[in-house]
């Protein structure tokens, strides 16, 4: 390969690299916001846990007013949930649908998205480290000195 193509795909891993870091970063911030939107306003009921997932689970909970609500994107937070369960959920009451399971916030963000970000990088410092030095000695390159 050239030494133009090298460098073109060793930055494109760099950029690829940055962008899924950033977007970890930003995941955890809009769990922080939406745990501060809750918290700002919050309320509390007990919720049955429709359908459980990993990712996520869909609640039906009933708000003071006598409001039923089943949040379209489900609870926030939502591991180790059973179809059936009885839990408790806080929410917003300015959004019934923004909720999350009770004593849970954004720290439990933490672990998943510092675990991308350390994959991403061990995955890419060694492909931006191989690529530079194939680059270094792809035709049309300086003579790399040797010591």
């Amino acid at each position: 390969m050239t030494q133009t193509v090298l460098r073109r795909l060793r930055i494109g891993v760099l950029v690829v690299a940055v962008g899924i870091s950033v977007l970890a970063v930003i995941l955890v911030l809009g769990a922080w916001r939406n745990d501060r939107t809750i918290e700002s306003n919050m309320g509390t009921a007990t919720a049955e846990v429709l359908s459980a997932g990993s990712l996520r689970s869909a609640i039906s909970f009933v708000t003071p007013d006598g409001a039923n609500h089943n949040p379209e994107l489900g609870v926030l937070y939502p591991t180790n949930l059973t179809v059936g369960q009885r839990i408790e959920v806080e929410y917003s009451k300015a959004d019934p649908d923004l909720v999350r399971v009770a004593g849970r916030n954004a720290t439990v963000a933490l672990i998943p998205a510092g675990s991308v970000i350390v994959v991403t990088w061990l995955l890419a410092g060694p492909s931006i480290w191989y690529l530079r030095k194939r680059e270094a000695g792809a035709p049309g390159s300086a003579p790399v000195a040797s010591s």
